[in-house]
């Protein structure tokens, strides 16, 4: 038995998530029936994230156990050709010692959220960033965004189906900057609860309209009250874009400028 971890990479939306629902598709049946159909063997994907409907991942890292003798380069070859046609690629896979865990070794993850900050309407980019047509202050949204940097209570910012133990969380990255036309925001912590980067992106793109003051998110977040929450922005301008793992050779980031228009 050997364990392989993957490097994914997928557009949510025709998903339910990455983990398997029983109400609709999931990434992980997919790469599960996928390895079935090579090994027939039944596996089960673990993952560093656990993405909603209609998220997307530039390089999600998974791992599974497989008995069949095969190499990572041949696994991987067959699962990209099984997973067509489904929106799911396989761009790494390496044989990872038996402890290695994808979801409990992982040590940082990091997301980014795009808006398309434009009135007309999206063609390429439908569903693959939120679109504001109103024009946002970047800057007071970055500004904003400091206030949640740290370690708190992000019960505002947490759903209400949210499985975590505890809504203490320590986010160690929340930046915002303008890419032309596209608004950034980047998120790093170790963990998120659930909706916490969606939760807190609508809560700052309020302050980039001007109907929230700078110091309101700050309020949220002391208010610990889901009902003080501004906004929860859209599931489809979400990417999972990197996880990190101590002392780890494996390539566990994914290329954000495959995101970017030219």
């Amino acid at each position: 038995m050997k364990r392989f971890a993957l490097t994914l990479e997928f557009d949510g939306t025709p998903f339910f998530g990455l983990q398997r629902q029983p109400h609709g598709p999931s990434v992980q049946q997919s790469v599960e029936e996928a390895v079935l159909g090579i090994t027939g063997e039944q596996v089960t994907l673990a993952s560093a994230g656990r993405t909603d409907t209609g998220v997307h991942a530039l390089a999600m890292r998974s791992h599974v156990d497989i008995a069949k003798p095969i190499e990572p380069f041949r696994l991987m070859e067959a699962l990209n050709a099984h997973l067509r046609p489904d929106p799911i690629a396989v761009t790494h896979c390496e044989i990872v010692p038996d402890d290695w865990h994808a979801r409990f070794s992982c040590t940082g993850r990091a997301y980014i959220y795009r808006i398309a900050n434009r009135r007309a309407p999206l063609t390429l980019e439908k569903d693959r960033a939120w679109q504001v047509t109103q024009p946002l202050d970047e800057e007071a949204m970055h500004r904003a965004a400091q206030a949640l940097v740290g370690h708190h209570d992000f019960t505002t910012f947490r759903s209400v189906h949210c499985q975590s133990a505890s809504p203490v969380k320590t986010l160690d990255r929340l930046d915002v900057e303008r890419d032309g036309e596209h608004v950034l925001i980047h998120a790093e912590a170790r963990s998120f609860l659930h909706h916490q980067v969606r939760s807190i992106v609508g809560c700052l793109a309020l302050v980039g309209m001007g109907r929230w003051r700078e110091e309101q998110v700050a309020q949220a977040l002391v208010a610990k009250d889901r009902q003080e929450l501004g906004l929860n922005a859209p599931p489809h301008g979400l990417y999972f874009v990197r996880a990190t793992y101590p002392d780890s050779p494996l390539p566990v980031g994914g290329d954000q400028s495959s995101i970017l228009p030219p």
